[in-house]
């Protein structure tokens, strides 16, 4: 995938900036190199803060001469954590996780997602980008279609959820994006 590709996964659950507005403060969940930082902060503009998390110290350093390249203007924050444990953060107008959630085992998603839903301002919004299959593999583990989506994102607290788009995947045949208000 290239950057437009990771853009347009996000594109349509990331809202409009008004003038008036503050700069939005966001987080990337299990960020990686960042690819989908890289599209967070092209669709949020400059002034933007994202919180980059991962649990490998070295990708969050290649994703920061990355940000510091092509976004200046963002204002990068990197934690080297656990997504899945208790985080550190200041209210957050949104939350992208993206090929993230299915490496937390079914009968652990449900505390990770009521945690994430509690670092969310009211109204604001959770994007999950996701294989669109129920069955896993050793490098997917735990991946949840849509439709279980929909049932995860009700059950602990999230409203509104839609899918923004779906693409063609080689590895497990379709991704989706999704987006999702807290409470």
């Amino acid at each position: 995938m290239e950057h437009k590709d990771h853009v347009g996964l996000l594109r349509g659950g990331i809202p409009e900036r008004q003038p008036t507005e503050r700069a939005a403060v966001w987080a990337d969940l299990g960020a990686g190199e960042g690819a989908f930082t890289l599209a967070l902060a092209d669709l949020l503009g400059p002034g933007a803060q994202i919180i980059s998390i991962d649990r490998d110290e070295r990708a969050l350093g290649r994703q920061a001469r990355s940000m510091a390249a092509r976004f200046p203007g963002t204002l990068l924050t990197t934690q080297t954590a656990d997504f899945t444990r208790p985080l550190d953060l200041p209210p957050l107008d949104g939350i992208v996780m993206a090929n993230a959630l299915h490496f937390v085992p079914d009968a652990e998603k449900d505390a990770v997602l009521q945690r994430l839903l509690g670092a969310l301002r009211p109204g604001s919004r959770l994007m999950v980008v996701e294989y669109n299959v129920d069955k896993g593999n050793p490098w997917v583990p735990y991946p949840f279609s849509y439709a279980r989506w929909e049932t995860l994102a009700r059950r602990n607290g999230f409203t509104q959820t839609r899918r923004l788009t779906t693409v063609s995947s080689r590895f497990l045949g379709e991704m989706y994006s999704a987006v999702s208000l807290s409470g």
